[in-house]
């Protein structure tokens, strides 16, 4: 929880940067399991929570895992711009981050992402059914932690801007980053 808010934009980039990072080693925290928006096949947005499982500020990476069987897979090799949306209540902190995936399945950045997963993660793409199969019960859970290496993938994001938000009953607080190749192209306030 932020105590005394940001008072400069590289405060508020830190305390950004911070936030991302507890949710990578901690999963009670709300910027654990974002929602990362991908456009749809149909053009139309498409959401859903993803489990962040590494930051990289200096590069302004971000990794995911998934099931290189579901729609954002494909949404993704279709076209890699994303966005990244999340809220800490507690902290009454917002954080959008816009950018581009890349697909990684059979690599050696699958690979660290794989050896690195636990075991119950590993399960999770051991289903014999793509994600989103209709099904007329709910399917057995998977047992086999390695029978899903053939389904799993990395994704990279890396994002060229973020927007970071802070609801203070003393005045919230808003400002935006954005990246080129040189590093910080710009941070500004912005009226909340």
């Amino acid at each position: 929880m932020i105590r005394t808010p940001p008072a400069t934009l590289d405060a508020a980039l830190a305390a950004a940067f911070a936030a991302l990072a507890n949710g990578v080693q901690d999963h009670r925290s709300a910027f654990h399991t974002p929602t990362l928006a991908t456009c749809g096949l149909d053009g139309a947005p498409s959401l859903r929570s993803v489990v962040l499982r590494h930051v990289d500020a200096r590069t302004r990476i971000l990794h995911i895992h998934t099931d290189r069987r579901s729609a954002k897979v494909a949404e993704l090799a279709a076209d890699p711009r994303v966005a990244l949306h999340g809220y800490d209540p507690a902290a009454r902190l917002q954080l959008r981050l816009a950018g581009h995936a890349s697909l990684h399945h059979d690599d050696t950045i699958a690979e660290a992402a794989w050896a690195a997963s636990r075991e119950t993660s590993r399960m999770t793409y051991a289903t014999a059914h793509q994600p989103g199969t209709p099904l007329p019960a709910p399917p057995d859970a998977p047992g086999d932690p390695f029978g899903g290496r053939a389904h799993f993938a990395a994704v990279v994001l890396r994002f060229e801007s973020l927007d970071w938000l802070l609801l203070d009953p003393a005045g919230h607080r808003r400002a935006r980053f954005t990246w080129d190749a040189d590093g910080v192209a710009d941070a500004t306030w912005l009226a909340p």
